[in-house]
């Protein structure tokens, strides 16, 4: 088992009445890709500024590279970088100028170490641009840059494609696997995004209404035996009545195809009964199962 480089025991915040993080255990282990799930509102950035001292926490503690933060907070934080939200920069400035100031604010950072932070995040032929001149998502891969600037050991993103296009997430996605591929960095990647973490993440844990409901490999906690699948058929209310016939196919819901769960090993057999039965089926196509689970999963613990 690789080493652990962040993990929190008990970790908990209150505002008020209302816990907005509660005993929260996470294990980030070293050069892994942690992806931190929980829709808007789950406590994930409250998380986030905790870890990075941002906020105090009511309870509970965070340790980072083994040691306890707020009793080596200096000697960690010269060690970790993190963007909480999004980026701001100094709009006026150019791209390098901009590394160079805010690199200043933990070391002295040399002018090569600036321009292989931007080739990195492919701005290099940018850096004497203003950055009032750049697009969201250039200036979201400026604020990666600036992350990996002083070249951390781990690398805290909060929502790093909030806003982007479709491009510019791609963008993003393709970076984080290569830090992680190339440079060796632990990066811990909060997002309600589910793709994003599926396309990237070896682990994960799942937040919901500030507790955790899962934490482990994604392969391990999206296989349990059974897969979505979305059927296009016709007639479709015929093919709805068979498949709800069916004692081993659960309708999930339908609208302009059908969703069910089924054993993934028996998706040709219902293909098959419903071809037998006269039903045209033009699509037969696995869904995204990790957004099905983490729905499942989420609106299971609401209901405790």
């Amino acid at each position: 088992m690789s080493e652990t480089i962040l993990s929190t025991e008990g970790l908990s915040k209150r505002f008020g009445s209302r816990w907005a993080v509660k005993d929260l255990n996470l294990d980030v282990r070293a050069g892994e890709i942690f992806g931190f799930l929980g829709p808007n509102g789950a406590g994930k950035s409250t998380t986030i500024r905790m870890i990075l001292t941002l906020l105090l926490p009511t309870s509970g503690s965070v340790r980072v590279f083994g040691k306890e933060i707020r009793r080596h907070r200096a000697e960690i934080l010269s060690r970790v970088c993190g963007i909480v939200e999004k980026p701001d920069f100094y709009l006026f400035l150019s791209a390098y100028k901009n590394l160079e100031l805010l690199g200043s604010l933990s070391r002295k950072v040399t002018a090569d170490e600036i321009f292989e932070a931007l080739e990195i995040v492919g701005l290099r032929a940018r850096a004497g641009d203003k950055v009032k001149t750049f697009s969201h998502g250039m200036k979201q891969r400026l604020g990666i840059a600036q992350a990996i600037l002083t070249r951390p050991d781990l690398v805290i993103l909060d929502e790093p494609t909030s806003g982007l296009d479709p491009q510019g997430m791609k963008e993003v996605r393709e970076l984080v696997l290569k830090l992680s591929r190339e440079h060796g960095t632990t990066i811990f990647l909060s997002s309600h995004l589910l793709t994003e973490v599926e396309a990237v993440a070896q682990r994960m844990a799942v937040l919901n209404h500030g507790e955790l409901v899962a934490q482990g490999p994604v392969s391990e906690l999206m296989n349990d035996g059974s897969s979505y699948f979305t059927i296009t058929a016709s007639p479709m209310e015929k093919a709805l009545e068979l498949l709800r016939r069916v004692s081993w196919v659960e309708v999930v819901a339908e609208g302009n195809g059908i969703d069910v769960r089924i054993d993934s090993l028996r998706a040709a057999e219902l293909n098959r009964l419903l071809v037998t039965s006269g039903i045209d089926v033009s699509s037969f196509a696995a869904k995204r199962t990790l957004e099905d689970y983490f729905l499942k999963i989420t609106e299971g613990a609401s209901e405790v």
